[in-house]
């Protein structure tokens, strides 16, 4: 993988990132849009499901300009997907789990305004951190968890008293938005220890490193905060503030590369060796 991050070029890596911010504000913006007008509104199932279609036939049409030939193709198919069922029914578990964090979504934008969203939904990173640490066994650096209990603590700020939105006139539950939220980061958590959601997340976590897309989280919460004081007239509190710029600097201590300590645990010994001889 680190290969591949050095064979791009920089402007590359940019264009992912950007593109990668763009669509998570923009998505937040507009589902959160929908879920607020006073017409009457879709089903999320459908939504949802046709969101996974469109990935489907995306994916379909990159693996068949990626192998060629109408031929391989088709022996590709048969080979990755009709002939590996175990596979499918593994993949089955993280799609199912995504099915449910996709919809909570929806239930949570209904319900909470965007910027207050994108805010609250980074819980997914202490959540993914304490499954790796409990299922897979990983260790966090002291760094990380300082940072994930700031970003809780930011989290905490942003729900303490949750900026209200003047322009939205349609009945909401914040309560049940944070249940919802909840309910997803939990599924996220789980889910990224299987599979990588997004074709674009697959994209940037293959060609850039976690600095980078933890800047990329940070700009997708300032795009959305200047979206929902312009479109639903979000007042900005104190607390809403100080919580959001917690949450963007914790996102970027915890993508910060982890101290290689080996080399300075063998300087160290070197050096009681010497001194020790002497």
């Amino acid at each position: 993988m680190a290969s591949a991050r050095e064979n791009v070029s920089l402007l590359f890596k940019l264009y992912c990132l950007t593109v990668m911010t763009l669509v998570a504000a923009a998505y937040t913006i507009a589902l959160r849009y929908t879920r607020t007008t006073d017409k009457e509104l879709y089903f999320s199932t459908t939504a949802v499901c046709v969101t996974e279609v469109i990935k489907l036939l995306l994916s379909v049409g990159l693996l068949a300009k990626e192998t060629g030939s109408l031929g391989r193709f088709k022996a590709s198919l048969s080979e990755n997907v009709l002939g590996s069922p175990k596979e499918l029914m593994k993949l089955s578990v993280p799609s199912l789990v995504y099915a449910v964090q996709n919809n909570m979504a929806f239930l949570a934008l209904s319900n909470l305004d965007a910027a207050v969203y994108q805010v609250t939904y980074q819980l997914k990173i202490p959540c993914t951190a304490l499954c790796t640490v409990l299922m897979l066994n990983r260790t966090l650096s002291k760094l990380q968890w300082i940072s994930v209990f700031m970003l809780c603590g930011g989290v905490t700020l942003v729900q303490w008293k949750p900026a209200q939105a003047t322009k939205v006139v349609v009945e909401q539950n914040p309560l049940l938005g944070f249940g919802a939220i909840a309910v997803a980061v939990l599924c996220s958590g789980f889910a990224v220890l299987a599979s990588v959601g997004g074709l674009y997340t697959s994209v940037v976590v293959k060609y850039t490193d976690n600095i980078m897309k933890g800047f990329s989280a940070a700009a997708a919460i300032v795009l959305s905060t200047i979206a929902s004081v312009m479109l639903f007239g979000l007042q900005i509190t104190l607390t809403f503030a100080l919580g959001t710029l917690l949450v963007c600097v914790s996102i970027y201590l915890y993508g910060l590369p982890r101290q290689d300590t080996t080399s300075i645990q063998q300087g160290e010994t070197a050096s009681k060796e010497r001194i020790i001889g002497v």
